[in-house]
Formats: structure tokens, sequence, C-alpha cells
């Protein structure tokens, strides 16, 4: 593996573990191996555990007091209370994006969503997902609010591992698609309102499907 260059020390070390966590490669309950971890990024452990301070702010690690650190179990519970919390971003900043945001914008998200749907059918859930992102990325980025933003992007990173190992059936599968494409129509209608409800009964589904699969504890 590539050693991390100095000037990004504990903020690649944050990105390089929670892609872990997202992969399944550090599971919940599982303590953080920083030995094996600074052998393998080629750093010490004042980076690694300032990384680990980041990675707690966002709700994937726990530091133990004088033990190191733990991957965070996701219950029912705290996905219930984030996913809440999301929804109600996310259905904020679909209000504002009808107010501000572009042909082009659609049309790029637009794009985006073809190619998710070329994913999924290829079997490529990781892009699939990776696309999905995107689309809601965009739709942030087109309410122009910075701070919506970024507290959105910091509650996502608690989820982004149940949504990798999150089975979707056929029929979540096409409400999804389906909710999507209404984003997309009321993103040119320019029907804030619509919008808004449709991406807090999206996240709702979500939850409905990570329940579903059995990724979440009880």
């Amino acid at each position: 593996m590539v050693k991390i260059q100095q000037n990004t020390l504990y903020g690649e070390a944050a990105a390089r573990i929670r892609d872990m966590i997202n992969d399944g490669a550090l599971l919940p309950g599982a303590r953080v191996p920083e030995k094996q971890l600074c052998e393998q990024f080629g750093i010490s452990r004042t980076p690694l555990r300032e990384a680990l301070k980041v990675l707690a702010s966002e709700g994937m690690v726990e530091l133990l007091p004088n033990r190191g650190a733990r991957i965070m179990r996701l219950t029912r519970s705290t996905l219930e209370q984030t996913y809440s919390v999301m929804g109600a971003l996310e259905g904020l900043s679909g209000e504002l994006a009808c107010c501000h945001i572009t042909e082009q914008e659609i049309d790029a998200i637009q794009a985006l969503h073809d190619r998710m749907l070329e994913h999924y059918r290829a079997g490529d859930i990781h892009a699939y997902f990776a696309l999905n992102h995107q689309i809601h990325d965009a739709i942030m980025a087109a309410s122009r609010n910075d701070v919506l933003r970024e507290t959105h992007n910091s509650l996502s990173h608690r989820i982004q591992r149940v949504r990798y190992a999150t089975t979707m059936s056929d029929e979540h599968w096409a409400q999804a698609v389906a909710e999507h494409e209404a984003m997309i129509h009321c993103l040119r209608q320019r029907d804030g309102e619509r919008m808004g409800a449709i991406l807090r009964e999206h996240l709702r589904h979500k939850l409905n499907v990570a329940a579903a699969s059995g990724v979440i504890d009880d």
C-alpha cells in the first residue's frame, strides 16, 4: 500500500479508516488495530489518533479512555434519529434547490441518474451507490447553502456503511428509481414543496430497507 504523504497525514488516515469501515474491513464493535494501521499507512501514532478523533466526531468510532478506540455499532434507534435529521436536511435542500437550480444542473443530475441505472443493472453496487450519493450531493449543492451541505455531509458518513451492506429487493429498487425520477420532475417544475416531501419520504424508505436487510442492531 502507498505510504501517506506528510502534509495530509491525519486527514488521509481518517479517509482510509472510513473506507475500511464502510467496506467491512473493520467491523462494528471491533477494536481499532492502531499498531497495525500505523505500519500499514507508514505513520506514527500521533496522526492516527488525530484521525480517530475526526472519526469519533462523525460517530464512526468510539474513543475509549486509555484503551484506544473501537468501531461504533449502529442501532436502529441511532439510525432512526440520524435518518430523521437527514430527512429534514434533505427536504430543506430540495425546497431551496428548486429556487436556485439551473437547467444545466438538472441535466447533469439526469445524466447521473441514467448512469446510476446502468450500474445497477450491471450489478456494480458500489458504482451505483457512488452515483446515488453524487445525485443527492448535487441537489444539496443546488440549495446554495454551505452550512446545510456541511451538516448533511457530516451525518452522511455515519450511515454510509449501512448503504453498502444493504440488499435491495426488486420492489425497493423500483421504488427508489421512481422517487429519483419524481425528484428530477420536481426540479424541472420548480416544485419545492413536493420535492421536499419526496426527499423526506425517500430517506424513510432507506431506513426501512436497512432494517429489513438486518445490517443494524436492535
